[in-house]
């Protein structure tokens, strides 16, 4: 179990995606012991909480099943504290919803929960999914929504959603020097882990 003064070992799952940024701000945060890469099952079984980057998923999720890594993966995120896509975490998404990579763009959130939530943090979005749709209304918080309509993406577009010990985000905390979204997210971690012990 983890105390209240304990760090945590957070794992970012590393077969895709931007998990090098993800691992440079976790390790700035005094809450957090190590952060690694993480590439297979044994390497899962060592950390408390799993950051799973942007990138493709359908690619991720391919490399983890050639690699016998996919159930292990499957089995974390039941039941442990875990950051990324919004698959699996009673929503519907749509998938490049806010256009191309040429479209992508920086949106200032107000993100209900955040240190210092008066100062907006600099969501980047890039072939972002929209949060469609909440399909467990009682169980998912909705964390944050656009202030602005970008395109044809209107104002009020979901972004990032909290169910329990998941949390997902449609943009990417990890190409801001910003370390709110993941101090918020070592917070949310250890406070499921300190009333769910293994």
């Amino acid at each position: 179990m983890v105390q209240k003064q304990q760090q945590l070992r957070i794992g970012v799952l590393a077969l895709q995606g931007a998990f090098a940024e993800h691992i440079i701000l976790l390790n700035t945060l005094p809450q957090v012991s190590e952060a690694v890469p993480i590439r297979n099952a044994q390497e899962l079984s060592n950390v408390d909480a799993l950051v799973i980057p942007g990138g493709e998923s359908t690619t991720m999720a391919l490399i983890a099943e050639r690699s016998g890594f996919w159930p292990s993966l499957q089995e974390f995120v039941k039941t442990r504290p875990t950051w990324g896509t919004c698959a699996g975490l009673g929503i519907s998404i749509k998938r490049n919803a806010f256009g191309t990579q040429k479209e992508s763009f920086e949106a200032g959130l107000h993100v209900e929960g955040l240190e210092n939530a008066e100062k907006l943090f600099p969501g980047v979005f890039i072939r972002a999914p929209v949060l469609d749709e909440i399909l467990l209304p009682d169980e998912v918080q909705v964390v944050a929504k656009l202030e602005q309509d970008y395109g044809k993406t209107p104002k009020g577009t979901i972004v990032a959603v909290k169910r329990g010990h998941l949390f997902g985000t449609a943009f990417h905390p990890e190409l801001t020097r910003d370390a709110r979204i993941h101090q918020f997210f070592v917070d949310m971690a250890r406070e499921w882990i300190m009333s769910h012990p293994k």
